[in-house]
């Protein structure tokens, strides 16, 4: 059977891969912390006079996502001043510059300091990656382009997962830098977005990266009179009105349910932490090789994202995955109860249920709410507030992967493992909920009509009419 893929399908694909080299760095960054935090605490690996401590080791993973919160603030600002792609080279020179600087650090303040740096760039990525994606696909293959962030981000880990635990620090690190110069490159020859070129008055330009992207003239033409009513909307909604906007606050108020429910679920304290979890289990299986199978799962899930996209909605993904994710901490949480029992010994199925629990975490979040969340984002935002709206999004997730890592190792010791695994498990079930109530299905649907499914148009009659008694 003969594929009938065109030349301008290939072209998206080709352009969001390349965008999405970036993402691949970031994961290597996100999961830095798994392997390296074991490194810093061992007396003869680490690179400073002296091991650190566990509350030394929860800043230099977390800290960096304060400054993280308050620089995406101006995110989606710069994103709209500069353009996607040189937003998408700057993150990624920077992020070659911390690189280096980890190579050679030998105290504390230099790790935080570029882990800190490090965090704000992988925030903005997060930002800039999505947008980017969603204003170069079209609207049949938007779903399957998104998903490679999440695909890509799980090929990162897994490059860490797979490397570092074996490395030395210094080798690791040199490792993590050559990746980022040599994925920096193809950065150099994309185009811009069209929705961009057109916005900064770049008309033709936009027309003719429309035309290869869509494949004739005449698409290309329809969507640029998609920006045209786009740009009306902008010009009579100013900024001001646009934060009193009922329906823009809606779509903020989705996009804090969605980034603070995919940190309070505990993916993310389980992840930075990975090899330290691994090893606090006491179990028979070596923590090097389990990071090593989990980091392939993350990938494998993120390609099985990909393969269902076209066949289910958005919402039924996510909760699908919030119910296995429920499962799993739900399995964690018991074996530390279980093994927490004085002169219980750890023998049988009980060696392997902390692995089959993080391996069903780490599955059903990169196969689910991981591999969607910033898709989703991106589409719930009609074009004058994308950049704006996920910038927003991307200062609250910061805040909350904050929370959920510095303090993940604080709870575990004043609580137990088994009460954080559990309200991890918890937390699961509330925002499934909350997804299945407020979150409208997204899939197969243009921008105009997720906003008009949001209600968007009789909101944006209702402002238009203000501003025209305003003027009278």
């Amino acid at each position: 059977m003969k594929l009938n893929i065109s030349p301008s399908l290939i072209r998206q694909y080709a352009v969001v891969v390349i965008v999405n080299l970036a993402v691949l760095t970031t994961g290597m960054s996100l999961s830095w912390p798994s392997p390296v935090l074991v490194k810093l605490r061992n007396v003869t690996e680490t690179p400073l006079p002296a091991p650190i401590t566990e509350e030394e080791g929860s800043w230099v993973v977390a800290g960096g996502y304060l400054c993280a919160m308050i620089t995406n603030i101006f995110g989606g600002m710069l994103l709209d001043l500069i353009g996607r792609k040189y937003c998408l080279l700057l993150t990624s020179l920077s992020k070659l510059c911390m690189a280096l600087l980890l190579i050679f650090a030998d105290k504390l303040w230099m790790f935080i300091f570029s882990r800190a740096v490090m965090a704000v760039i992988d925030s903005f990525v997060f930002i800039i990656v999505p947008v980017y994606a969603s204003e170069i696909a079209s609207k049949d293959h938007r779903g399957a382009l998104g998903t490679f962030l999440q695909v890509f981000s799980s090929l990162g880990i897994v490059i860490t997962l797979s490397v570092g635990p074996f490395l030395s620090y210094i080798n690791f690190n040199i490792v993590m830098a050559s990746v980022i110069a040599v994925t920096t490159m193809p950065l150099l020859f994309l185009p811009d977005t069209p929705f961009y070129l057109y916005s900064k008055g770049r008309t033709e330009e936009a027309i003719k990266v429309l035309t290869q992207l869509r494949g004739t003239e005449l698409l290309a033409n329809q969507e640029i009179e998609e920006y045209e009513i786009s740009k009306k909307n902008e010009n009579k909604v100013d900024k001001i009105a646009l934060l009193k906007n009922r329906m823009f606050l809606k779509s903020i108020s989705l996009g804090f349910l969605l980034v603070g429910g995919a940190q309070l679920v505990g993916f993310n304290a389980v992840s930075f932490y990975l090899q330290t979890v691994l090893e606090s289990t006491k179990t028979s299986v070596k923590p090097e090789i389990a990071s090593v199978i989990i980091g392939v799962i993350q990938v494998l899930a993120s390609f099985c994202t990909t393969l269902i996209m076209s066949k289910f909605g958005r919402r039924s993904i996510l909760m699908t995955s919030l119910s296995g994710m429920f499962l799993g901490m739900l399995g964690l949480g018991t074996f530390f109860k279980i093994s927490g029992t004085e002169g219980y010994v750890i023998t049988g199925f009980m060696n392997y249920l902390p692995i089959i629990s993080l391996i069903i975490v780490i599955f059903c979040f990169c196969a689910g709410i991981g591999s969607l969340l910033w898709l989703v984002i991106a589409e719930i935002f009609e074009g004058p507030s994308r950049a704006l709206g996920v910038s927003i999004s991307i200062t609250s997730s910061s805040l909350f992967i904050f929370i959920t890592t510095k303090y993940f190792a604080q709870m575990t010791l004043a609580v137990g493992p088994a009460p954080t695994y559990w309200f991890f498990s918890a937390m699961c079930v509330l925002v499934g909920v909350l997804i299945a109530i407020f979150l409208p299905e997204t899939k197969g649907k243009t921008f105009s009509e997720i906003q008009e499914a949001l209600g968007g148009k009789t909101e944006k009659t209702k402002i238009t009419d203000n501003s025209v008694k305003e003027r009278i």
